[in-house]
Protein backbone atom coordinates (compact mmCIF):
# COMPACT_ATOMS: atom_id res chain seq x y z
CA UNK A 1 0.00 0.00 0.00
CA UNK A 2 1.34 3.41 -0.95
CA UNK A 3 0.83 6.40 1.34
CA UNK A 4 -0.17 9.49 -0.49
CA UNK A 5 0.25 12.82 1.45
CA UNK A 6 -2.91 14.74 1.92
CA UNK A 7 -3.14 18.20 0.38
CA UNK A 8 -3.38 20.90 3.01
CA UNK A 9 -6.10 23.38 2.52
CA UNK A 10 -5.94 27.15 3.33
CA UNK A 11 -7.98 26.57 6.43
CA UNK A 12 -5.63 23.93 7.73
CA UNK A 13 -2.57 26.25 7.46
CA UNK A 14 -3.92 28.57 10.23
CA UNK A 15 -2.40 28.28 13.73
CA UNK A 16 -4.07 25.68 15.83
CA UNK A 17 -6.64 26.91 18.33
CA UNK A 18 -5.37 27.42 21.89
CA UNK A 19 -7.13 26.16 24.95
CA UNK A 20 -8.31 28.63 27.64
CA UNK A 21 -5.55 27.52 30.01
CA UNK A 22 -2.90 28.20 27.38
CA UNK A 23 -4.27 31.69 26.77
CA UNK A 24 -4.18 32.47 30.50
CA UNK A 25 -0.56 31.33 30.73
CA UNK A 26 0.42 33.54 27.79
CA UNK A 27 -1.33 36.59 29.33
CA UNK A 28 0.42 36.01 32.65
CA UNK A 29 3.80 35.92 30.96
CA UNK A 30 3.03 39.17 29.15
CA UNK A 31 1.90 40.83 32.44
CA UNK A 32 5.07 39.70 34.19
CA UNK A 33 7.16 41.14 31.39
CA UNK A 34 5.27 44.48 31.66
CA UNK A 35 5.62 44.49 35.49
CA UNK A 36 9.34 43.82 35.18
CA UNK A 37 9.59 46.75 32.78
CA UNK A 38 7.67 48.98 35.27
CA UNK A 39 10.04 48.03 38.09
CA UNK A 40 12.98 48.90 35.88
CA UNK A 41 11.43 52.30 35.17
CA UNK A 42 10.71 52.90 38.86
CA UNK A 43 14.26 51.94 39.78
CA UNK A 44 15.61 54.30 37.16
CA UNK A 45 13.35 57.12 38.44
CA UNK A 46 14.50 56.64 42.03
CA UNK A 47 18.14 56.47 40.97
CA UNK A 48 17.72 59.68 39.00
CA UNK A 49 16.12 61.40 42.01
CA UNK A 50 18.93 60.29 44.34
CA UNK A 51 21.53 61.49 41.87
CA UNK A 52 19.71 64.85 41.63
CA UNK A 53 19.84 65.21 45.40
CA UNK A 54 23.54 64.37 45.38
CA UNK A 55 24.15 67.01 42.77
CA UNK A 56 22.25 69.67 44.79
CA UNK A 57 24.00 72.17 47.04
CA UNK A 58 24.29 71.00 50.67
CA UNK A 59 22.96 74.32 51.99
CA UNK A 60 19.77 74.00 49.92
CA UNK A 61 19.21 70.46 51.18
CA UNK A 62 19.72 71.58 54.78
CA UNK A 63 17.22 74.41 54.29
CA UNK A 64 14.60 72.02 52.89
CA UNK A 65 15.19 69.62 55.78
CA UNK A 66 14.81 72.40 58.35
CA UNK A 67 11.57 73.61 56.74
CA UNK A 68 10.22 70.05 56.76
CA UNK A 69 11.06 69.63 60.47
CA UNK A 70 9.43 72.98 61.31
CA UNK A 71 6.30 72.02 59.38
CA UNK A 72 6.03 68.70 61.23
CA UNK A 73 6.55 70.46 64.58
CA UNK A 74 3.88 73.04 63.72
CA UNK A 75 1.35 70.35 62.79
CA UNK A 76 2.08 68.52 66.04
CA UNK A 77 1.83 71.71 68.12
CA UNK A 78 -1.46 72.80 66.56
CA UNK A 79 -2.90 69.33 66.82
CA UNK A 80 -2.22 68.99 70.53
CA UNK A 81 -3.53 72.46 71.50
CA UNK A 82 -6.70 72.43 73.52
CA UNK A 83 -9.57 74.57 72.23
CA UNK A 84 -9.70 77.99 73.84
CA UNK A 85 -12.37 78.95 76.30
CA UNK A 86 -15.04 81.23 74.97
CA UNK A 87 -13.98 84.51 76.58
CA UNK A 88 -14.77 87.96 75.22
CA UNK A 89 -11.71 89.81 73.92
CA UNK A 90 -9.86 92.37 76.02
CA UNK A 91 -10.79 95.01 73.46
CA UNK A 92 -14.48 94.18 73.72
CA UNK A 93 -14.32 94.38 77.50
CA UNK A 94 -12.52 97.72 77.47
CA UNK A 95 -14.25 99.44 74.57
CA UNK A 96 -17.73 99.88 76.03
CA UNK A 97 -20.21 102.63 75.42
CA UNK A 98 -19.12 106.21 76.04
CA UNK A 99 -19.18 107.15 79.69
CA UNK A 100 -21.17 110.23 80.59
CA UNK A 101 -21.07 109.99 84.40
CA UNK A 102 -18.78 111.41 87.03
CA UNK A 103 -16.45 109.40 89.28
CA UNK A 104 -14.45 110.87 92.16
CA UNK A 105 -15.73 114.28 91.09
CA UNK A 106 -14.13 114.12 87.62
CA UNK A 107 -15.69 113.74 84.20
CA UNK A 108 -14.53 111.04 81.80
CA UNK A 109 -13.57 111.93 78.28
CA UNK A 110 -16.09 111.07 75.56
CA UNK A 111 -13.93 109.51 72.85
CA UNK A 112 -15.47 106.24 71.62
CA UNK A 113 -11.96 104.84 71.05
CA UNK A 114 -10.78 105.53 74.61
CA UNK A 115 -10.09 102.30 76.52
CA UNK A 116 -10.53 103.98 79.92
CA UNK A 117 -14.18 104.93 79.43
CA UNK A 118 -15.74 101.89 81.10
CA UNK A 119 -14.82 99.31 83.73
CA UNK A 120 -15.98 95.72 83.26
CA UNK A 121 -16.23 92.99 85.90
CA UNK A 122 -15.17 90.30 83.41
CA UNK A 123 -11.88 91.97 82.52
CA UNK A 124 -9.76 90.51 85.33
CA UNK A 125 -10.95 86.98 84.56
CA UNK A 126 -10.00 87.44 80.93
CA UNK A 127 -6.59 88.88 81.83
CA UNK A 128 -5.85 85.99 84.19
CA UNK A 129 -6.77 83.51 81.46
CA UNK A 130 -4.39 85.28 79.06
CA UNK A 131 -1.60 85.21 81.66
CA UNK A 132 -2.06 81.47 82.22
CA UNK A 133 -1.96 80.86 78.48
CA UNK A 134 1.25 82.90 78.20
CA UNK A 135 2.92 81.03 81.09
CA UNK A 136 1.90 77.69 79.57
CA UNK A 137 3.56 78.57 76.27
CA UNK A 138 6.61 80.32 77.72
CA UNK A 139 7.34 80.60 81.45
CA UNK A 140 6.13 81.92 84.80
CA UNK A 141 9.59 83.40 85.35
CA UNK A 142 9.43 87.15 85.91
CA UNK A 143 5.61 87.16 86.04
CA UNK A 144 5.33 87.91 89.79
CA UNK A 145 4.24 91.53 89.52
CA UNK A 146 1.82 90.88 86.66
CA UNK A 147 0.25 87.94 88.48
CA UNK A 148 -0.02 90.00 91.66
CA UNK A 149 -1.50 92.93 89.75
CA UNK A 150 -4.19 90.85 88.02
CA UNK A 151 -5.06 88.88 91.17
CA UNK A 152 -5.49 91.99 93.35
CA UNK A 153 -6.48 94.54 90.72
CA UNK A 154 -9.66 95.64 92.48
CA UNK A 155 -7.88 96.25 95.78
CA UNK A 156 -5.10 98.24 94.13
CA UNK A 157 -7.42 100.50 92.19
CA UNK A 158 -9.82 101.07 95.06
CA UNK A 159 -7.02 101.98 97.44
CA UNK A 160 -5.25 104.33 95.04
CA UNK A 161 -5.46 108.06 95.80
CA UNK A 162 -7.76 109.89 93.41
CA UNK A 163 -4.78 111.64 91.85
CA UNK A 164 -3.71 108.38 90.12
CA UNK A 165 -6.32 105.83 89.11
CA UNK A 166 -5.58 103.89 85.91
CA UNK A 167 -8.91 102.73 84.57
CA UNK A 168 -7.94 99.35 83.11
CA UNK A 169 -4.73 97.84 84.53
CA UNK A 170 -2.42 98.78 87.40
CA UNK A 171 1.01 97.15 87.68
CA UNK A 172 2.15 97.29 91.32
CA UNK A 173 5.56 98.39 92.60
CA UNK A 174 6.30 100.83 89.76
CA UNK A 175 7.73 104.25 90.71
CA UNK A 176 4.95 106.81 90.40
CA UNK A 177 5.40 110.45 89.43
CA UNK A 178 3.38 112.79 87.19
CA UNK A 179 6.33 113.76 84.97
CA UNK A 180 9.48 111.91 83.93
CA UNK A 181 12.87 113.34 83.06
CA UNK A 182 14.13 113.15 79.50
CA UNK A 183 16.70 110.56 80.63
CA UNK A 184 13.93 108.05 81.38
CA UNK A 185 13.89 107.12 77.68
CA UNK A 186 16.88 109.10 76.45
CA UNK A 187 17.46 107.30 73.14
CA UNK A 188 13.90 107.68 71.92
CA UNK A 189 13.58 111.27 73.14
CA UNK A 190 16.73 112.31 71.27
CA UNK A 191 15.65 110.44 68.14
CA UNK A 192 12.27 112.17 68.09
CA UNK A 193 13.81 115.59 68.64
CA UNK A 194 16.35 115.06 65.84
CA UNK A 195 13.46 114.32 63.49
CA UNK A 196 11.35 117.28 64.60
CA UNK A 197 11.43 118.99 61.19
CA UNK A 198 10.49 115.77 59.37
CA UNK A 199 7.40 115.24 61.51
CA UNK A 200 6.45 118.92 61.33
CA UNK A 201 6.64 118.97 57.51
CA UNK A 202 4.37 115.94 57.19
CA UNK A 203 1.89 117.49 59.63
CA UNK A 204 1.79 120.76 57.66
CA UNK A 205 1.04 118.83 54.48
CA UNK A 206 -1.83 117.06 56.25
CA UNK A 207 -3.18 120.21 57.83
CA UNK A 208 -3.60 121.96 54.48
CA UNK A 209 -6.61 119.74 53.87
CA UNK A 210 -8.52 121.57 56.62
CA UNK A 211 -8.92 124.54 54.29
CA UNK A 212 -11.07 122.42 51.96
CA UNK A 213 -13.36 120.69 54.47
CA UNK A 214 -14.16 120.73 58.16
CA UNK A 215 -12.84 117.23 58.96
CA UNK A 216 -10.55 115.71 56.34
CA UNK A 217 -10.26 111.97 55.87
CA UNK A 218 -8.16 110.22 58.51
CA UNK A 219 -8.75 112.81 61.24
CA UNK A 220 -10.92 112.18 64.32
CA UNK A 221 -12.76 114.79 66.36
CA UNK A 222 -12.82 114.18 70.12
CA UNK A 223 -15.49 115.45 72.47
CA UNK A 224 -14.42 118.36 74.69
CA UNK A 225 -16.22 120.80 77.03
CA UNK A 226 -15.16 123.63 74.75
CA UNK A 227 -13.23 124.12 71.54
CA UNK A 228 -12.02 121.47 69.08
CA UNK A 229 -9.56 118.61 69.58
CA UNK A 230 -8.45 116.63 66.50
CA UNK A 231 -6.25 113.54 66.30
CA UNK A 232 -4.59 111.81 63.35
CA UNK A 233 -3.63 108.26 64.36
CA UNK A 234 -0.80 106.24 62.87
CA UNK A 235 -1.22 103.57 65.56
CA UNK A 236 -4.50 103.36 67.48
CA UNK A 237 -4.62 100.98 70.46
CA UNK A 238 -1.93 98.75 69.01
CA UNK A 239 -3.41 98.69 65.50
CA UNK A 240 -1.67 100.36 62.59
CA UNK A 241 -3.86 102.66 60.47
CA UNK A 242 -2.44 101.91 56.98
CA UNK A 243 -4.08 104.78 55.09
CA UNK A 244 -2.78 107.34 57.59
CA UNK A 245 0.69 105.77 57.70
CA UNK A 246 0.98 106.06 53.92
CA UNK A 247 0.34 109.80 54.25
CA UNK A 248 3.14 110.16 56.85
CA UNK A 249 5.69 107.61 55.62
CA UNK A 250 8.79 109.11 57.25
CA UNK A 251 7.09 109.58 60.61
CA UNK A 252 5.80 106.02 60.47
CA UNK A 253 9.26 104.64 59.66
CA UNK A 254 10.60 106.62 62.60
CA UNK A 255 8.34 104.66 64.96
CA UNK A 256 10.16 101.48 63.97
CA UNK A 257 13.46 103.01 65.15
CA UNK A 258 12.19 103.76 68.66
CA UNK A 259 13.44 101.21 71.19
CA UNK A 260 10.63 101.56 73.73
CA UNK A 261 7.59 102.35 71.60
CA UNK A 262 4.54 100.28 72.58
CA UNK A 263 3.35 98.95 69.28
CA UNK A 264 1.96 95.48 69.96
CA UNK A 265 -0.75 95.94 72.56
CA UNK A 266 -3.87 97.99 73.15
CA UNK A 267 -2.02 100.53 75.32
CA UNK A 268 0.18 101.66 72.40
CA UNK A 269 -0.73 104.75 70.37
CA UNK A 270 0.98 107.20 68.05
CA UNK A 271 -0.83 110.24 66.68
CA UNK A 272 -0.73 113.93 65.89
CA UNK A 273 -2.87 115.84 68.39
CA UNK A 274 -4.26 119.28 67.53
CA UNK A 275 -5.96 121.70 69.96
CA UNK A 276 -7.70 124.72 68.47
CA UNK A 277 -7.62 128.02 70.41
CA UNK A 278 -10.20 128.03 73.21
CA UNK A 279 -10.11 124.26 73.70
CA UNK A 280 -10.18 122.55 77.10
CA UNK A 281 -9.80 118.76 77.49
CA UNK A 282 -11.81 117.40 80.44
CA UNK A 283 -9.85 115.95 83.35
CA UNK A 284 -9.42 112.22 82.95
CA UNK A 285 -7.21 109.23 83.76
CA UNK A 286 -5.29 107.04 81.32
CA UNK A 287 -5.89 103.27 81.19
CA UNK A 288 -2.63 102.01 82.74
CA UNK A 289 0.60 102.93 84.52
CA UNK A 290 2.85 100.61 82.46
CA UNK A 291 3.49 103.36 79.90
CA UNK A 292 4.70 106.91 79.79
CA UNK A 293 3.25 109.27 77.23
CA UNK A 294 5.63 111.36 75.16
CA UNK A 295 4.57 114.67 73.56
CA UNK A 296 6.92 116.17 70.98
CA UNK A 297 5.97 119.83 70.54
CA UNK A 298 5.37 120.76 66.88
CA UNK A 299 3.52 124.06 67.33
CA UNK A 300 3.25 125.60 70.79
CA UNK A 301 1.47 128.98 71.00
CA UNK A 302 1.36 130.97 74.22
CA UNK A 303 -1.09 130.15 77.03
CA UNK A 304 -1.09 126.41 76.37
CA UNK A 305 -0.61 124.06 79.31
CA UNK A 306 -0.65 120.41 80.29
CA UNK A 307 -1.60 119.71 83.92
CA UNK A 308 -0.75 116.25 85.32
CA UNK A 309 -1.42 115.39 88.94
CA UNK A 310 -2.05 119.06 89.63
CA UNK A 311 1.36 120.11 88.26
CA UNK A 312 1.33 122.38 85.16
CA UNK A 313 3.89 122.17 82.36
CA UNK A 314 4.24 123.96 79.02
CA UNK A 315 5.20 122.40 75.71
CA UNK A 316 8.16 123.64 73.68
CA UNK A 317 8.68 123.25 69.94
CA UNK A 318 11.16 120.52 69.10
CA UNK A 319 11.25 119.24 72.70
CA UNK A 320 9.72 116.14 74.29
CA UNK A 321 7.59 116.17 77.41
CA UNK A 322 7.17 112.82 79.26
CA UNK A 323 4.34 112.16 81.71
CA UNK A 324 2.33 109.36 83.30
CA UNK A 325 -1.21 109.70 81.99
CA UNK A 326 -2.62 107.33 84.64
CA UNK A 327 -2.52 110.47 86.82
CA UNK A 328 -5.47 112.81 86.56
CA UNK A 329 -4.60 115.19 83.73
CA UNK A 330 -6.02 117.86 81.46
CA UNK A 331 -4.81 120.19 78.72
CA UNK A 332 -6.00 123.52 77.40
CA UNK A 333 -5.22 126.15 74.78
CA UNK A 334 -6.16 129.66 75.86
CA UNK A 335 -4.00 131.49 73.34
CA UNK A 336 -5.35 133.99 70.77
CA UNK A 337 -6.85 132.60 67.54
CA UNK A 338 -4.22 134.30 65.37
CA UNK A 339 -1.49 132.13 66.94
CA UNK A 340 -3.10 128.98 65.54
CA UNK A 341 -3.48 125.52 67.07
CA UNK A 342 -1.31 123.72 69.57
CA UNK A 343 0.13 120.63 67.87
CA UNK A 344 2.09 117.73 69.39
CA UNK A 345 3.20 114.34 68.11
CA UNK A 346 2.15 111.85 70.76
CA UNK A 347 3.64 108.36 71.19
CA UNK A 348 3.36 105.85 74.04
CA UNK A 349 6.61 104.43 75.45
CA UNK A 350 7.20 101.71 78.01
CA UNK A 351 7.60 102.76 81.63
CA UNK A 352 11.38 102.43 82.23
CA UNK A 353 10.84 100.10 85.22
CA UNK A 354 8.82 97.49 83.32
CA UNK A 355 11.26 94.61 82.66
CA UNK A 356 11.77 93.05 79.23
CA UNK A 357 10.09 89.77 80.26
CA UNK A 358 7.11 91.73 81.59
CA UNK A 359 6.84 93.71 78.35
CA UNK A 360 6.71 90.50 76.35
CA UNK A 361 4.00 89.06 78.59
CA UNK A 362 1.95 92.28 78.57
CA UNK A 363 2.13 92.38 74.77
CA UNK A 364 0.65 88.87 74.76
CA UNK A 365 -2.01 89.54 77.41
CA UNK A 366 -3.15 92.84 75.89
CA UNK A 367 -2.64 91.98 72.22
CA UNK A 368 -5.20 93.68 69.93
CA UNK A 369 -8.13 91.35 69.36
CA UNK A 370 -7.17 88.91 72.12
Amino acid sequence: MVWVPLRTTRTDRRAPLRSPSTRRTTMSLEWLMDWSWSLDGLRDFIATGIQSFRDCDATALATVACLLVLFIWYCYHVGREQPRASYPTVNALMQGAEANGVQNGYVYCHSPECVRCAHHDGLNQKLYHNLQEYAKRYSWSGMGRIHKGIREQGRYLNSRPSIQKPEVFFLPDLPTMPYFSRDAQKHDVELLERNFQTILCEFETLYKAFSNCSLPQGWKMNSTPSGEWFTFYLVNQGMCVPRNCRRCPRTYRLLGSLRTCIGNNVFGNACISVLSPGTVIAEHYGPTNIRIRCHLGLKTPSNCELVVGGEPQCWAEGRCLLFDDSFLHTAFHEGPPEEGPRVVFMVDLWHPNVAAAERQALDFIFAPGR
